[in-house]
């Protein structure tokens, strides 16, 4: 079968797509031809290979708990899987990985991403899928493409900020239990509090 490689060159945010998503622009080397490629790739953040400022310690102890014990809690975590079908190419060829993203905080990588000033995000992709390819004898052959394959990437914190700041701007999501918004709606109405941020802030010392 092919020797599969796989580099991400860079990250860009996709900006007519329903809801957030990220293109990586992803290269990958073959020394065969390849006829297509089903490629599953799945994104994990490696926390504990950067640093952190005070303010981000702060954001981040929903997440990781205090900073003296963060040797032992910042393990990796998967942020999102993605795929994409690759066409027949020679020697390399370029694609975009989409990734598609959350605003949600209660979902881990939007704390983590959240809780961030600048720099950048360590990244670690691991590749799986089924490449098709023609055998010496003409022959169309499928064979998956090995668990150990993969491309580390340090992802600059602005692309996820300008992401949001495109999607929603000025705004941030919270979810909450079906019960308690209930409650906090009726709070609202028997107030007569016009917009759900003024609810809020009445409620915030």
């Amino acid at each position: 079968m092919p020797e599969l490689n796989f580099r991400v060159e860079g990250v860009e945010v996709a900006r007519f797509a329903a809801s957030p998503l990220l293109n990586f622009r992803l290269r990958v080397e073959s020394d065969r031809p390849v006829q297509s490629i089903a490629l599953h790739c799945q994104i994990r953040i490696e926390p504990s290979r950067r640093s952190y400022r005070e303010p981000e310690q702060r954001r981040l102890l929903d997440l990781f708990g205090e900073p003296a014990r963060w040797n032992q809690t910042l393990h990796s975590m998967l942020w999102t899987h993605a795929y994409i079908m690759i066409s027949a190419f020679r020697e390399s060829t370029v694609a975009y990985l989409p990734a598609p993203c959350t605003f949600d905080f209660n979902v881990a990588s939007a704390k983590y991403f959240g809780g961030l000033e600048q720099g950048e995000a360590p990244l670690a992709l691991l590749f799986s899928g089924t490449v098709f390819f023609e055998a010496e004898d003409g022959a169309l052959r499928v064979a998956q493409i090995p668990w150990s394959k993969e491309a580390e990437f340090a992802m600059p914190v602005a692309v996820w900020k300008e992401m949001m700041d495109l999607y929603y701007p000025n705004t941030a999501w919270l979810c909450l239990r079906r019960d308690v918004f209930d409650r906090l709606h009726q709070y609202k109405i028997e107030h007569g509090i016009p917009t759900w941020e003024q609810t809020v802030e009445s409620m915030l010392p």
